[in-house]
């Protein structure tokens, strides 16, 4: 091999080696793991209508009451004696008045009997006469010795029965009349008629309900209390009731407290007189709830339902330096401002709460506020 191609293969060699290196360099490079990208923190956006400070308000305490409106005055129209029903005309939702004549059972049995006790009376009144007339003679007899005293006291006990079977028969006649002036059925109270429980020609027994009669001028709701509140309870107290039904909310008093409580629950019945003004088209039925107003008091609140109750204590959500604070907060007074709920909380005035529309936000999450667009709906 002469010198020159000895040079030539030296050369050669030397670039395949650095070209080896330069590809074991790259290739190295390339399987090297690349380093993780950061992802953007997330970042809450807010307005300013998502947040409530915590202010001093006067709230109107009281406590919820709800139940079904019933009237004060109700009736139950019953046969008083038994027989066929005759002459109803009325109907559900008719009206009526105290004292009209609303249906008759028939009395033709009934003036029979009537008849017949009148003048049984008459028969004994009849005897008591005979009997007077005896007594009177037995005297003159006995002046003139002509009888014994002995004759005498037994016209004089003669005498007394007649008057007694005379009083009874008498008293029998007026149990007959009372039966035939209960043939006919009258309504006790004036109001409307909300159940017809009998038909024309039925024959009714004692004590068969035929109509009832409701009053609607005056309703009240019967509310349960508990025994923790009732000590609260005054006459006189007024509540704000919504009902089922009506769009606008109806005034209603306390007028009475029941002395004794519930066995079961221990609660306290009130009953609650409605402010029903004519045409508020309130019925018997009704299911109302509202607040029975105990007082007032001032103190820093925020609405309820900015409190949250998913875990074991009752927390808010705040801000602090611009992220989401799960505050802890000991819950106080419960009452109205206007017509939402709020509920005093121990934590200082102006603090930021975040209202319940946002929904739930995790601890720590940054937040940004926005502008809310002219006209823009509020949450």
């Amino acid at each position: 091999m002469t010198k020159r191609r000895l040079i030539g293969l030296l050369i050669a060699l030397s670039l395949a080696l650095i070209l080896a290196a330069v590809g074991v360099r790259w290739l190295g490079k390339s399987r090297a793991p690349q380093a993780a990208a950061v992802p953007p923190e997330a970042v809450a956006e807010l307005a300013s209508t998502d947040l409530v400070a915590v202010a001093p308000v006067d709230l109107n305490l009281g406590w919820p009451v709800s139940g079904t409106l019933r009237a004060v005055n109700t009736a139950l129209v019953k046969a008083r004696v038994a027989g066929e029903l005759q002459g109803l005309r009325v109907r559900e939702g008719d009206a009526v008045k105290a004292g009209q004549t609303l249906a008759q059972i028939d009395a033709t049995e009934y003036r029979a009997r009537l008849q017949q006790a009148q003048q049984q009376a008459d028969a004994a009144k009849a005897q008591v006469d005979i009997a007077q007339r005896q007594l009177d003679n037995n005297k003159a007899l006995v002046a003139q010795n002509f009888i014994s005293q002995t004759a005498l006291q037994t016209s004089l006990s003669n005498l007394e029965a007649a008057h007694a079977q005379h009083r009874a028969a008498l008293a029998a006649a007026d149990v007959a009349r009372k039966s035939l002036d209960d043939t006919v059925l009258t309504a006790p109270i004036s109001g409307q008629v909300s159940q017809r429980l009998a038909q024309p020609g039925e024959r009714l027994g004692v004590d068969t309900r035929v109509l009832e009669i409701v009053d609607i001028s005056r309703l009240e709701l019967e509310a349960s209390v508990a025994a923790a509140q009732s000590v609260q309870l005054k006459l006189g107290q007024s509540a704000q009731l919504q009902i089922e039904g009506s769009p606008q909310p109806v005034n209603a008093r306390l007028v009475r407290i029941n002395p004794s409580a519930q066995a079961a629950s221990r609660s306290v019945l009130a009953y609650l007189v409605i402010d029903n003004k004519t045409g508020s088209g309130l019925r018997q039925g009704l299911f109302a709830q509202g607040s029975l107003g105990t007082g007032s008091t001032r103190v820093s609140a925020v609405p309820l339902s900015s409190v949250r109750t998913d875990q074991a204590t009752p927390y808010v959500q705040m801000l602090r330096e611009g992220r989401v604070v799960h505050q802890p907060v000991e819950l106080g007074a419960r009452g109205t401002v206007g017509d939402e709920v709020m509920v005093g909380v121990d934590l200082p005035p102006g603090t930021q709460v975040l209202r319940a529309s946002v929904g739930l936000l995790r601890p720590g999450l940054a937040t940004r506020m926005t502008e809310v667009a002219a006209g823009a709906p509020k949450r």
